[in-house]
C-alpha cells in the first residue's frame, strides 16, 4: 500500500470493549520493538484487509495519530476459528536498515504430480525463519511442488529466496511430503482372515 496504514492508540480494553472495536469496523492491535515501548493501538478492519491481500511489500508504512509514520512488520495476526474475522494484530517496528528476524509464510504452488496418480499430499511446514533488512523481506515465499511424485518431498533447502534473505529454519526441515494412499484397514483385516 502507497498510502500508510492509519491507525489510532488505544487504552486496555474489557473483552466487551474490545468487541464493540471491531463491530464498529475497527482492528485492535500492538505495535512493539527494541527502539519503542508498547502502543496498543485499532486500525481499519477494511484496510487492513485490502493491505493483506494486496501482496504488497512486508513493509506497513503505519501513521499513528496523525503524527508519527514508523515502519513495522506484521508479526501476528489472530483469526476467529470459525468465522476466520481479524480479531487482533501484533506490527513489529523496525529500522529499515537494521536487519530483522521474521517469519515468512510459504505459499505452495501447483498440484502435486503425485496426487494425480493416488498419493496424498502432506503439509509439514507453511512457515519459515528468516533474517534480512526490513526491506527486502517478502510477504511471502512461492514453492513450486507440481513436480512431487509419491515418495518424495520438499525441504526448506528446495526453497528458491531473494537474494539478501538468510533462512534460520533448519535446511532439512520437511514442507511437504507425497506418500502413497493408506489400505483400509478393514478390507486388509478381512483379506487376512479369509486367507486363514
Amino acid at each position: 500500500m502507497s498510502q500508510p496504514l492509519q491507525a489510532s492508540v488505544r487504552t486496555k480494553m474489557s473483552r466487551s470493549g474490545m468487541k464493540e472495536l471491531r463491530k464498529a469496523g475497527r482492528l485492535p492491535g500492538i505495535v512493539f520493538g527494541k527502539h519503542t515501548d508498547n502502543r496498543m493501538i485499532h486500525v481499519s478492519s477494511r484496510e487492513f484487509q485490502r493491505w493483506a491481500k494486496s501482496g504488497a511489500s512486508q513493509i506497513i508504512q503505519l501513521n499513528i495519530d496523525g503524527g508519527e509514520t514508523v515502519p513495522v512488520l506484521l508479526e501476528g495476526v489472530q483469526r476467529h476459528p470459525v468465522s476466520g474475522d481479524w480479531l487482533h494484530v501484533d506490527f513489529l517496528q523496525v529500522k529499515m536498515d537494521e536487519a530483522v528476524r521474521s517469519r515468512i509464510p510459504i505459499e505452495f504452488k501447483g498440484t502435486p504430480k503425485g496426487t494425480k496418480t493416488g498419493g496424498i499430499m502432506q503439509t509439514q511446514g507453511t512457515s519459515i525463519e528468516v533474517e534480512g533488512l526490513p526491506g527486502n523481506l517478502p510477504t511471502a515465499i512461492t514453492a513450486d511442488i507440481e513436480h512431487l511424485d509419491v515418495g518424495e518431498t520438499f525441504h526448506v533447502s528446495d526453497l528458491k529466496l531473494p537474494e539478501n534473505v538468510t533462512v534460520l529454519s533448519p535446511e532439512d526441515e520437511l514442507l511437504v511430503s507425497i506418500v502413497a494412499p493408506r489400505l483400509d484397514k478393514s478390507a486388509t483385516d478381512e483379506e487376512v482372515e479369509a486367507a486363514n
